[in-house]
């Protein structure tokens, strides 16, 4: 597991142990990634020449398969993913396939606001390829991730939760990043909208391409 940031570990972690506990999960974080990627204010070579760093590195420590948990940098992952040859899973493209499969009224709820364009981008991308057309609305909420990283756990959910009550009605809601999923329990359910989160499909799709490769 390759993270840009510390909040991404627990909930990836507690996800594999509840849904794939014979795998072996090792955490690679470099939490300077999101501060670049802010200052910078796109995706540059060098940062995406990090990546193919990244990747190359785990694949030479024996790594069967690699998962990156940071929605903001899909190209850069991309890149990583031609530059192994163990399989390599972007963290929000298991969880895109089920939302489009859902519906096509899709709303995108974020709190690292940097990540909206490239996950908008990537799903536009994933709806074209499978011949579907959707709409999309997106909210971030970065409040939110600043109460996480003060350690306001409840405070992080409750705002998410007020945000998704907002965003009015839709056939699947997306919680962007890995450090929400534990408040997808805190929005309230409405008729017809599926929540889904990144570790969840992530890892349900990480143990099937490992059994197949």
């Amino acid at each position: 597991l390759i993270h840009a940031t510390p909040v991404a570990i627990d909930p990836i972690c507690a996800t594999f142990r509840r849904l794939w506990p014979q795998a072996v999960v090792t955490n690679l974080l470099d939490d300077s990634l999101s501060r670049d990627l802010a200052t910078a204010g796109r995706l540059e070579i060098a940062m995406i020449n990090r990546f193919c760093t990244l990747a190359k590195y785990v694949e030479s420590c024996g790594a069967d398969a690699i998962l990156f948990t940071c929605s903001a940098f899909g190209p850069a992952i991309e890149a990583a993913r031609a530059a192994v040859k163990i399989p390599v899973l972007k963290p929000n493209e298991a969880m895109m396939e089920e939302a489009i499969a859902t519906g096509p009224r899709i709303a995108l709820l974020a709190t690292f606001e940097p990540s909206l364009p490239s996950m908008r981008a990537e799903l536009e991308q994933l709806a074209a390829a499978r011949r579907a057309d959707i709409s999309l609305v997106t909210r971030a909420v970065p409040s939110a991730l600043a109460a996480l990283q003060a350690g306001d756990s409840a405070g992080h959910d409750s705002q998410i939760a007020a945000a998704a009550a907002d965003l009015g009605d839709c056939d699947a809601l997306l919680l962007c990043q890995f450090s929400m999923a534990s408040a997808a329990e805190r929005i309230p359910a409405r008729r017809g909208r599926s929540v889904f989160t990144s570790p969840y499909s992530a890892v349900a799709r990480l143990k099937q391409l490992v059994s197949a490769a």
